[in-house]
């Protein structure tokens, strides 16, 4: 079994070797070094927008990457509450040739309209609507679309690309089971009551109510089930990782889903275990390479 500590130079030969244009120079890092060289006409950048979401305005910032492409373009999504953006991850990302759309959904950070489970998979079709309708502005190949996201996150990103034929990719980064975390809540009221209270200091979540954000996770726990989703993936390619000291979803909930992506017929699936905590504190490099090195493979 290769360990974790060869595993690393293997990802970076085989990223290397898969990198067009400037990244064909084996020099090149784009976890760790900046662009070799620049397009002095279609230079990488960093947009300031607002897409509107069933009415609502969404604050968003989209990296678009060097030179004139199509690039092939991601949507980073961040968790609850989004504390954590993942936003070294989407540079990586850019400097690997994506585009990456980060955005906060409805009634989070600022975003206009209330917070709530059931929006986010609608907050996300708005998303992959906005990068379709602005392919040409914004130099975004329509047919290389994947999705990105981080415990919360990763359930909307495993949940929107189940919903969206277009989406040829998804990752899921400590990947959120809100089907499993609502049947843990009917069997147990102290965690029940304990998520119910700390709701109550997401002041960043607007109009967030924890009573009914649970009884609307148990009312939907078998659509919110993430290890129910296989099927609807079925022609993608999937990338899961977590970490081996996650307490907040811990590996026991990547594996169900590993479980029963491995019955899918026609799923692509990629799996790891790596050091570190919910948030990858200790292996942000080997998480970052790990990402950049499979969505270079599989999605453009």
């Amino acid at each position: 079994m290769t360990s974790r500590f060869t595993l690393i130079p293997l990802i970076c030969a085989g990223l290397m070797a898969t990198m067009p244009s400037q990244a064909d120079d084996p020099a090149f890092d784009p976890v760790t070094m900046d662009l070799l060289s620049i397009d002095a006409e279609f230079p990488p950048a960093i947009h300031e927008i607002t897409f509107v979401s069933q009415g609502s305005r969404l604050p968003s910032i989209l990296m678009t990457a060097n030179g004139a492409g199509p690039h092939p373009t991601v949507v980073l999504l961040h968790g609850y509450p989004g504390n954590e953006k993942n936003l070294d991850l989407g540079q990586s990302m850019r400097r690997a040739g994506f585009n990456v759309l980060f955005f906060h959904y409805r009634g989070a950070w600022g975003a206009e309209g209330n917070f709530a489970f059931t929006h986010l998979k609608e907050d996300v079709a708005t998303a992959l609507g906005f990068l379709r309708d602005k392919a040409e502005t914004y130099r975004v190949d329509t047919d290389k679309l994947s999705l990105v996201g981080h415990s919360m996150g990763g359930f909307v990103a495993l949940k929107g690309a189940s919903q969206d034929p277009g989406v040829i990719c998804t990752v899921g980064l400590a990947a959120a089971n809100l089907g499993y975390l609502a049947e843990q809540m009917i069997s147990d009221p102290d965690l029940r009551s304990g998520f119910t209270e700390g709701t109550r200091a997401l002041y960043m979540l607007n109009g967030f109510d924890g009573e009914a954000s649970v009884a609307e996770m148990i009312e939907n726990r078998l659509e919110y089930d993430t290890s129910t989703f296989g099927p609807a993936l079925a022609g993608k390619s999937v990338l899961l990782i977590t970490g081996a000291g996650d307490t907040i979803v811990p590996p026991a909930v990547q594996a169900k889903n590993v479980e029963a992506f491995e019955k899918t017929a026609g799923l692509t699936l990629s799996h790891h275990l790596i050091p570190g905590d919910h948030s990858f504190s200790q292996s942000r490099i080997e998480l970052q390479r790990l990402v950049v090195a499979w969505l270079i493979k599989e999605c453009r």
